[in-house]
């Protein structure tokens, strides 16, 4: 779900092959992600980024027993953290 209203029918201009000029909405974006062989974490997959067309390596790992996602962006050494919430 898109929170900012002026977003919601927003296109992927900046992304590549089959997702460009897409909708973000409904859009896939993140691929690959399989259960940690610890069981406290997803990682191994790919996250893309809708406002710029980067995708990155990702890590997703549940907090608040399960009411918030923490998703955490790679780009070699570098990230960035998200916390995503659920929506009831």
């Amino acid at each position: 779900m898109i929170l900012e209203k002026d977003k919601q029918h927003a296109k992927c201009i900046a992304c590549v092959g089959a997702k460009k000029n897409q909708p973000v909405t409904g859009m896939t974006i993140l691929e690959g992600v399989r259960r940690h062989r610890s069981a406290t974490h997803w990682d191994g997959g790919n996250i893309l980024d809708p406002n710029d067309g980067k995708v990155y390596r990702v890590r997703l790992t549940p907090q608040s027993n399960g009411r918030m996602l923490e998703v955490r962006g790679y780009l070699g050494p570098f990230y960035r953290n998200q916390y995503w919430v659920r929506v009831d």
